[in-house]
Parts: structure tokens; sequence; C-alpha cells
């Protein structure tokens, strides 16, 4: 059992918690194996969840469990601690007792003295003889020693009257002539005064220690003021403000929004009272023609009723209609495929741990050092874009990507031209030859170029909108079966413009039907590490009007099916 409590003991150190550094006080454990008291632990959480010892992050709060087997260990090595400390209270209560040193001679009174010769203690009146009889002034007189018996030399019954310097123990006379022959030596006093200097020296080091922690807990008081008080403070109110700033910009977008919806709803009501004024006008004066024909009709003579003049009103020469009045201007338009967006990318971002954002918003940087070869797709687009979707292309710092088409994988009634830039639906097959990776079924075409990592940016121009479609594909599509067409298969996803309807097609589902902004040149930004593919009016201001969003299986490629004879597409060159 003793063996036990000296290893208990001798793991003081592993039973300590590193934050308040006392033993545990109900030990839990983290994922990353290391162990503290629960409410040190919790403590120490504030704005995020790391081990105190390793450093270690982890994205969410672990569940924390007791470690039983450690919390039973630890309240051994306290009971034992305590009862270690009980014992060497009852050994040194008896030396206590022991301090005063009685006379040899009458038992009763403290010893003044002890003469190391006679091997005996004396008090004053018992001393007298040494002091007064001449016989006795050789004898060696020292401070009271209570332990004469421990200072005879087992070996030669002698007074150990030296102390050896190089093995660090008391000698007599005899030993210092045989065993201990050549060994420095001094008198036992001598190495007590060095001994006490040298303890002394060590209390002085103890206390400078003592002093410094204690400045080192008074000024870490004064640091928990100012962190609570100043630092903590001030952080919350740039955090504030740093919000409260995104707010203000989002309130004022919602604002800008809201109030191009009530433009147009006014507009709306404005052209829709004027035509109805109109049409009111149009029927009174139809009314009226129609009792100027009742009054013709019932004139009885019939000389009057020849020469009376008749005029039908101008209005009987158009037909009525009913405006097509909607609140889709470009403006609202645009507005509201940047909500949705920006929702889409913000929902994206706070999905992540902190720290992971950073990383998803580093890329843009500041305007200083934006990357060089963001500048082509920046200085193309930046005077077509407003300051909201400025920020969203910053936001993906894309790569501004040159890009050429597979002839490859073009139908054979896709001829390719101006450099493998421009796709158009020609009236005759071409003759193309045969290629495992050629389109057989729909008028396709692929890049030759994929995309598995990154964030890049290309655009490309329309002759039409209608039967087109703009999309990504993975290089596993389909190519010879009726399920090839674009967005009608797990492979490709595809905006589609067909007749007057653009549709989103994924799985072979219309799963969204847009408002079509009818754009003559498209923008796509891909950004493979978020998984999202987002679709630009870029015609005259740059405005998103769709996102995919998707995990990449593989390195996914532009694709494009064009179907009426004559329709072309072209991918653009972003000019610097």
């Amino acid at each position: 059992m003793a063996e036990v409590d000296f290893s208990l003991l001798s793991l003081e150190e592993e039973l300590t918690c590193s934050i308040c550094l006392s033993p545990f006080d109900c030990p839990v454990t983290i994922p990353c194996g290391h162990n503290f008291c629960q409410d040190c632990l919790l403590q120490s959480w504030t704005d995020s969840y790391s081990c105190p010892q390793c450093r270690t992050v982890f994205a969410t709060k672990p569940e924390l469990k007791k470690n039983t087997v450690l919390s039973s260990v630890v309240g051994t090595f306290k009971l034992r601690s305590r009862k270690d400390e009980l014992d060497l209270s009852t050994e040194e209560g008896p030396a206590t007792k022991q301090d005063v040193i009685r006379c040899d001679t009458c038992m009763e009174a403290a010893a003044a003295q002890t003469c190391l010769t006679c091997m005996a203690s004396f008090c004053e009146e018992h001393l007298r003889p040494h002091r007064e009889n001449p016989n006795f002034r050789v004898h060696q007189l020292s401070e009271p020693v209570g332990d004469l018996l421990d200072r005879i030399c087992s070996d030669h019954h002698k007074l150990m009257e030296f102390f050896c310097s190089e093995h660090g123990h008391l000698i007599c006379s005899f030993c210092l002539q045989q065993v201990h022959k050549g060994c420095s030596f001094m008198s036992p006093e001598e190495q007590r005064h060095i001994r006490e200097s040298d303890l002394r020296g060590k209390l002085s080091l103890l206390d400078g220690k003592i002093m410094k922690n204690n400045n080192v807990i008074t000024q870490m008081k004064g640091m928990q003021k100012k962190l609570k008080v100043t630092l903590a403070t001030n952080r919350k109110k740039a955090l504030s403000a740093d919000y409260q700033l995104l707010k203000d910009m989002l309130a004022r977008e919602e604002c800008d929004a809201l109030n191009a919806v009530d433009s147009e709803l006014e507009s709306g009501h404005t052209k829709l009272k004027t035509l109805m004024k109109k049409f009111t006008g149009n029927v009174d004066n139809m009314s009226t023609a129609k009792e100027g024909i009742h009054s013709l009709l019932g004139k009885s003579q019939t000389l009057a009723f020849l020469q009376a003049s008749f005029n039908m009103p101008t209005a009987v020469n158009f037909d009525p209609y009913t405006p097509r009045i909607n609140l889709d201007s470009k403006k609202v338009i645009a507005s509201q495929a940047f909500a949705s967006a920006l929702k889409v990318h913000l929902i994206e971002i706070l999905k992540q741990p902190i720290d992971a954002r950073l990383l998803r918003l580093k890329a843009s940087e500041s305007a200083g050092t934006f990357p060089l070869e963001y500048f082509n797709i920046w200085k193309h687009v930046k005077q077509r874009v407003s300051h909201v979707n400025v920020v969203l292309l910053l936001l993906y710092s894309p790569d501004a990507t040159v890009l050429t088409l597979d002839p490859k994988t073009a139908h054979k009634r896709i001829a390719l031209s101006e450099g493998l830039t421009k796709a158009t639906v020609s009236e005759e097959h071409l003759n193309y030859p045969d290629h495992r990776k050629r389109f057989t079924v729909c008028s396709q075409v692929m890049a030759s170029k994929g995309f598995s990592r990154g964030r890049h940016y290309w655009e490309v121009q329309l002759s039409s909108n209608n039967f087109i479609g703009i999309g990504l594909a993975y290089d596993s599509i389909d190519r010879i079966g009726p399920n090839s067409r674009l967005g009608r298969n797990a492979q490709s996803w595809c905006l589609e413009w067909f007749n007057i309807k653009l549709s989103v097609w994924y799985e072979s589902r219309e799963t969204t039907v847009l408002v079509n902004p009818s754009p003559k040149r498209v923008g796509v930004l891909l950004d493979c590490e978020g998984g999202t593919a987002t679709f630009y009016n870029v015609t005259d201001k740059a405005y998103p009007f769709h996102s995919f969003v998707f995990p990449f299986a593989e390195a996914v490629y532009p694709a494009f099916w064009i179907f009426s004879s004559g329709s072309s597409v072209s991918l653009c060159k972003l000019q610097a």
C-alpha cells in the first residue's frame, strides 16, 4: 500500500489542472485528450471553443463528460496528502517540546552550555567549575547540544569534532587520520555557518520570487479590470459599429429595392388610369353615337332621314385592350436577384466556423493588394455594376477565365468559328469524325476546360433569347442517350430560354421558372470551394439573376445548348 501512495504522490503534476494549477475538481476530458476542471474549462470558453493546453480549435462546443477514473485517483491523492500533513505535524510536536535542553546534573534548569569534553550539558550553576577551575579550561564548551549521543563516532566512540567537506558528514579525529585522510574538513560550527548562509540566500530568493508573483497577481487583477472595463467595452463597441454599418447598408439597399417596387407600382397605376380615362371617353363618344343613330331611326320623314348626316366616332376603328402591367423592370429584377444571391452566399458563409469564414472572405483582401489576374474582370464590369454587386464580386475574387469550345464534343449541327469561341446552329450536318465525347442527339457543345477548384468568371454573348441554354456539366454526362440534354440528368445544370420562358433545369426537372431578364450577354461566376455558380445579366449593368448551389463531385465544364438555325453563342474576351 505504501508503494501505491508513493506513486500517487509522484504524480502530483499529472493530477493538476493546467488552468488553476490545483488538483482536479470534477475533471472532464475533451476530444484532444487533455483534462481540466469542468468550471475552469467552461470559464475559458468565451468566443470560441479551443483546448487551453494544445490550442486545438473545435467547430462546436464539445460535449463534456466527467472522467470518473481520474476523479477517483485525484480523490485518493487528496486523502493521502492530508494524511501526510497530519503525520508531519505529529512528528514535529514532540521536537518542539524538546527544544529546551536540561542540565544533566540537576535535570531541572535549562542548560546554558554543553561541554564536548565531558559530553554533558550544564546550567549556569553547575557550569561554575568549568568557568572557575583551571583544570577545566581545556574543555571545549559550546552552545547547548541536544543530540550528544548522535555526535559520537560509531566506529571509534569519540566525539565527531569535524565535518568532512568532501563526504558531507561529521567525523572524529581518528576518522580524519584514517578513512578521511587528505579530505578537506572544518568544524561543525563553520559548516553550520556556511549552510545557514546558503539557506538565508535561498530564503532571500524565495522572498524575491514571492514578491514577484504577488506583483504579477496584482498586475493581473488590474488587467482583469481593464479587460472588463476598457478592452471588452471597446471591442464590443467596434463590433457593434461594424455590424451596425452592415445593417445600415442592407437597410438602405432594402429601402431602395422597395422604393423601386413602389415606383413601378405608381407607374402602373398611372398607366392604367390614363388608359381607363381614354377608354371611358371612347365609351361616352360611342354612346353618344348610339343615341344619334336611334334619333335618326326615329325620324318619320324619309327626306329628312336621308338628308341627315352621321359620322361614326374614331374609337370604333380600334379594339380596346388590357395592357400588360407588371413589376419586372430591370431595377426590380436586379434587386430581387441580388437579394436572393446574397442570401445564398451569406448562408453558406455563416454555416462555417468563424475562422473558416475569414478564409472565404480573404480573397478580396484590399483594393491595393487586389490580385493582378483579377483586374481583367474588374476593369471589364466596373462601369456596369452597382456598388453592392461590386462587393459581391470582390467576395468571390474570381479568375477572369479564357475559354474555348471543344470540337470533340460538338454536335454535327454545331459549327465552331472565331478560334473555337463561337458556336452556331448549322442547317446541314457537318463532317465531324465520330468521337466518344461527341453529342449525337442534342445540339450541344462543351468547353475544353473544366474546373474543380478556385473561383472563375467568363461571359457569353447570345444571338437571341430563345431556344438557348447555358449551363455546367460533368465530363461524365451522357452523349448519346435521350437524357443527354443539359439539365435532363444528374450530371448537368442549365438555364434555358424556351419561347418566352426562362427556367432552371436539373435532374430532368424544371426546378424554377425565373423572371426573364432577356440578356444579350451573360456572366458566369463559378466558386468551386463554395459550391456555387451565379449567373449575371451584364448587358448594361451587372446583376445576378440565378445561383446554383451544389457540391462538386468532379470537375465541371461550361456547356451550351443551341436549337434554332442560325442561333449562336460566343465566348467573350474580357478586355483589360
